[in-house]
């Protein structure tokens, strides 16, 4: 009977050591395939001015893709934070996506992202950010899979 519980227990040591293996291999092919850059749809001709004005409204980011989460609307306030973590003001579920990954802040009447040392980049309209840039509305930030609009 020993001997059988040892056979056992060895077998059961070896399953989780293969799927401990294999749950590496999927995060190393994640890592290494990075994110899909989405497709910017044409903006309007017209162009808004540099400065945003909080009296047109309230100034918010609206989720575009995935198809899914479109429609997700999250109000701009002095600053947020975008990322996978629980802490940050804007969740997204999106593997490619850092816990802690940009912040959309206010500073002047202006309206900059950053990117706050992510794995995949956060990108304003298809360009990656490098340091704080300035948003305007109509502008498109893509951190990982998720697609948002300032609007």
């Amino acid at each position: 009977m020993d001997q059988q519980l040892l056979t056992i227990l060895k077998l059961c040591l070896l399953a989780l050591l293969y799927l401990f293996f294999l749950r590496v291999l999927r995060a190393v092919w994640v890592e290494i395939r990075g994110p899909k850059l989405v497709e910017a749809k044409p903006r309007a001709a017209k162009r808004e001015a540099k400065r945003v004005d909080r009296r047109a409204g309230p100034v918010e980011l609206a989720v575009v893709e995935p198809v899914e989460q479109r429609g997700r609307r999250f109000p701009l306030t002095d600053e947020l934070t975008v990322g996978r973590a629980a802490g940050c003001q804007v969740t997204i579920d999106d593997t490619y996506a850092s816990q802690i990954h940009a912040r959309v802040f206010s500073r002047d009447g202006q309206l900059f992202v950053e990117d706050l040392g992510s794995t995949n980049g956060t990108y304003l309209n298809r360009k990656k950010v490098q340091g704080p840039q300035v948003m305007r509305r109509g502008d498109r930030l893509q951190v990982g899979n998720t697609v948002m609009e300032l609007a």
